[in-house]
């Protein structure tokens, strides 16, 4: 239940407004970029530091700031703490207590850990254990960072490619007969199946893993300098591994058998896909927009330095074949909107498209944040109008009657809350 409150001068001013400016916050982790975000933001990076994420949000770690043009700004995590129902809209505040969702830009220059997510009742589960076990939050080997699940949509800025799920089962077969380097892991496919073979390769010695991805990455080497190698084939990016600096050949990441276990896919600009609880995924290459729910709990399983616990990852992985699912967006009636499909209550997203003068209306049901990723538009209520360009995001509380016109072509994406 809401604890009731009594709001402080500084937000009581501000309590008549529904539309705010939003800042995100940078995440400069290594395996990021250096030119997409800063042009996007349109802030220098001399120092060619990795931007790897924007975060826009009311996450703990990295809370936005909203403001009014010419004001102070206040953090937003801060901010819907004062006043939720007002901010979130009450079916929202009611069920979630919080802003559900973390929105994000990426740019994956080199590749993420090979990642699966808890569900709802898992993570809360985990959570409660940690904390009862007195093991700090930002302990290394702690798992569960917070009780939330979470699941991920994304819709590719530029080309993209990710690991996504299990190859199908014939398909799997046929990796392990023609790579001579893993035949002998068929059998313990056929007869373990997709969690015979995981278990196997995840808890084989590092003395073991070595000396079967070692001849492997011996013969691949030469080829992949040699551009032989499509983004399309395992190879490429099994040798990206040792050729960026991620891995050697004294200490090899089993990331690798992951690699060759898994779909890769390939992802066009404007197409999308969803990560559900329990699928393996990692990160490859290229641009993207993210909507998460708003949790920080990762169970990894490769491609990392970082804390692996085999256990945890197994119980929680789903071992069944997929054929991944590329959305398109659905155009809705009458709106120059694509929506993106995923089942789950937390967040939904979208796409709006506007020619220069185009309008477009809606009421939001709950908190809505508004990215700009090309041209400007101006963002209308009851209120004095704001002008937005391209890199900057808007803030919508609930419940509030809004127009967005083109003051140029412009491209948007939306994180909003399921009506």
């Amino acid at each position: 239940m809401l604890k009731a409150y009594i709001p402080d001068q500084k937000y009581q001013s501000m309590s008549s407004t529904r539309i705010y400016k939003l800042r995100g916050k940078v995440q400069h982790y290594a395996w990021g970029g250096t030119d997409y975000i800063p042009k996007l933001l349109g802030i220098p990076n001399k120092e060619q530091q990795p931007f790897a994420e924007y975060w826009m949000g009311a996450h703990a770690n990295a809370p936005s700031m909203i403001y009014q043009p010419g004001e102070e700004g206040q953090p937003l995590d801060e901010f819907i703490s004062k006043s939720p129902e007002s901010c979130l809209g009450k079916q929202t505040a009611q069920h979630f207590g919080r802003l559900p969702y973390l929105f994000k830009v990426l740019d994956v220059h080199d590749m993420l850990s090979i990642q699966v997510h808890p569900t709802k009742a898992e993570a809360e589960k985990g959570f409660a254990r940690e904390n009862a076990a007195g093991i700090p939050l930002q302990a290394p080997q702690r798992n569960y960072k917070d009780d939330n699940h979470k699941p991920e949509i994304m819709v590719a800025l530029s080309e993209f490619w990710l690991l996504h799920g299990f190859k199908m089962p014939e398909a799997l077969k046929g990796t392990l007969q023609t790579v001579p380097e893993l035949n002998k892991l068929l059998d313990i496919f056929e007869q373990g199946s997709y969690k015979g073979l995981y278990r196997h390769v995840m808890e084989m010695p590092q003395e073991e893993v070595n000396e079967m991805l070692a001849p492997l990455l011996s013969r691949i080497m030469p080829f992949y300098h040699e551009g032989k190698f499509s983004r399309h084939q395992p190879e490429f990016w099994a040798a990206r591994v040792i050729d960026s600096g991620m891995g050697n050949m004294q200490q090899i990441d089993r990331g690798i058998f992951s690699i060759y276990f898994f779909n890769i896919v390939q992802i066009k600009p404007g197409e999308g896909i969803f990560q559900a609880a329990g699928i393996p995924h990692a990160y490859l290459e290229g641009q993207n927009m993210e909507l998460m729910a708003n949790s920080d709990n990762v169970l990894r399983g490769g491609l990392t330095p970082k804390h692996v616990d085999v256990p945890e990852l197994l119980k929680h992985t789903r071992f069944e074949g997929i054929v991944p699912q590329i959305l398109k967006g659905d155009r809705m009636a009458e709106k120059a909107e694509r929506m993106y499909a995923s089942d789950v209550p937390d967040f939904s997203l979208s796409e709006i498209s506007l020619a220069t003068g185009e309008q477009v209306s809606d009421t939001s049901f709950s908190i809505e944040i508004l990215f700009v990723l090309e041209g400007q538009v101006t963002i209308s209520s009851k209120e004095p109008s704001l002008y937005f360009s391209k890199g900057e995001a808007a803030l919508i509380f609930a419940d509030t009657a809004y127009e967005i016109t083109g003051s140029e072509a412009a491209v948007l994406y939306k994180a909003s809350v399921p009506r």
